[in-house]
């Protein structure tokens, strides 16, 4: 139940809960698709750049062992707002380090430490969601959550990588993207301020003071019975190869439209890239989703599931026939992401809700929907580690062959996936 004293609710929660999850948005995004990109610019290899960028996203997978410790110190709001004024800070020192001669060993470290301080922003965002709405308001506001957590994939992927191509035909590639980082840090530390005078304020009073030792126990606890639950062996495999195409495709794409064509890639500008993957495809993304869940409430999700899983793995086939045919034209490749990405959407909900539906359940619902989403991250993570040295080495061609063939696992999986708890199609 929320919290909705009047000391709490200064304003009303749609004024806190855009600007939340829009924050909670960018340094996902601009780590995961928009450091590529800058790093591809300023010449970094494919191997390099897909490595170091897929490792330091860790920090999202371990983000359920160290949240049960932030209820010990502070509040969700000094969380918050502290975590996003060192984002600002650090995505400052990034737009200073890239003059820098060894840029990338400075700048992938301080990537390191926004990944951490994001995944710490996400569980305070989390909890302030959780503590100061009623359930009511949870499911009101939902779509807006989502909603503004996608706005920032479009600005951040979109917006924000067309700009730095049209900087650089006049600032230069370092100057243009110190300038786009900059900008990133400014948005942060306006951010930071907004939430300091606008996020609702626990009651000390109701503040959970717990010792240490006695979080650790409760942490054992929630990791030992998410394991002993029926299925769940099936389940994490099914969670970490429904994606496993994914994780080769989505960190190779946009290095492969940027790279020459004499390379086997599409040659397309920075700007090019901004607008058609990170506007368009991320509009698509959003229709996907939305349809989905139509489709799911119709038919349920265990019939729904090899379809949402089509859905999700067939349409990589257009970055295989974009790397076999090289198109000149900016439109078919448009169309090649709208089509990957509206796929991605589609098939996307039906990963999460089996999370929701099926590992979630129990005693400790929300732990294990946080454990569960962090090992889902693995199944992205450890192929998008490998996926530039196989580029690098097979070319782009064969390597979108290769993501192909490395989604066969996830229809052998979800064809067999077992369903531990029955679906309720129907309301009570």
């Amino acid at each position: 139940m929320g919290n909705n004293s009047s000391e709490t609710r200064l304003v009303k929660p749609i004024f806190w809960i855009s600007t939340l999850y829009f924050a909670m948005g960018i340094p996902f995004v601009t780590i995961n698709a928009v450091s590529g990109i800058m790093y591809k610019d300023m010449g970094i290899s494919d191997s390099k750049i897909t490595f170091w960028t897929a490792l330091i996203m860790f920090s999202w997978t371990l983000k359920p062992l160290w949240s049960p410790f932030l209820e010990i110190y502070k509040t969700k709001k000094f969380f918050v707002v502290a975590t996003q004024f060192a984002i600002g800070i650090l995505f400052a020192l990034i737009a200073l380090s890239l003059p820098m001669p060894d840029f990338f060993k400075y700048s992938i470290a301080l990537f390191a430490v926004v990944a951490f301080c994001g995944a710490t922003h996400d569980i305070a965002a989390d909890g302030t969601y959780i503590n100061f709405l009623t359930n009511k308001e949870q499911a009101k506001y939902i779509g807006w959550q989502g909603a503004f957590y996608n706005l920032a994939k479009i600005i951040s992927s979109g917006v924000l990588v067309y700009f730095a191509g049209v900087l650089e035909k006049t600032k230069g590639v370092t100057n243009a993207w110190m300038i786009i980082m900059g900008i990133y840090g400014l948005l942060f530390f306006a951010l930071a301020v907004y939430h300091y005078a606008v996020l609702p304020k626990e009651n000390k009073q109701e503040k959970q003071t717990q010792k240490a030792g006695n979080v650790r126990k409760e942490l054992l606890e929630v990791i030992t019975s998410f394991f002993k639950k029926k299925n769940i062996m099936w389940a994490v495999l099914f969670i970490i190869l429904y994606r496993f195409a994914e994780g080769f495709a989505i960190k190779i794409a946009p290095l492969f439209f940027k790279a020459p064509r004499t390379s086997g890639g599409l040659g397309l500008s920075t700007s090019e890239i901004g607008l058609i993957y990170g506007t368009y495809g991320s509009a698509a993304f959003i229709l996907g989703s939305v349809l989905a869940g139509y489709f799911i409430a119709a038919r349920g999700l265990k019939r729904s599931l090899i379809w949402l899983c089509s859905a999700f793995n067939i349409p990589f086939v257009v970055y295989a026939l974009l790397a076999y045919f090289q198109p000149t034209e900016l439109l078919p490749v448009g169309v090649a992401v709208v089509v990957e990405y509206f796929g991605y959407g589609f098939g996307f909900v039906g990963l999460m809700l089996y999370i929701m539906q099926q590992i979630a359940p129990g005693e400790h619902k929300t732990a294990h929907y946080a454990f569960a989403t962090g090992i889902m991250n693995l199944g992205v993570m450890i192929p998008g580690m490998f996926s530039g040295m196989i580029s690098d080495w097979v070319g782009y061609k064969m390597f979108f062959i290769w993501v192909l063939i490395a989604t066969i696992p996830a229809f052998i999986v979800t064809w067999l996936v077992p369903f531990s708890y029955p679906e309720k199609l129907k309301e009570d």
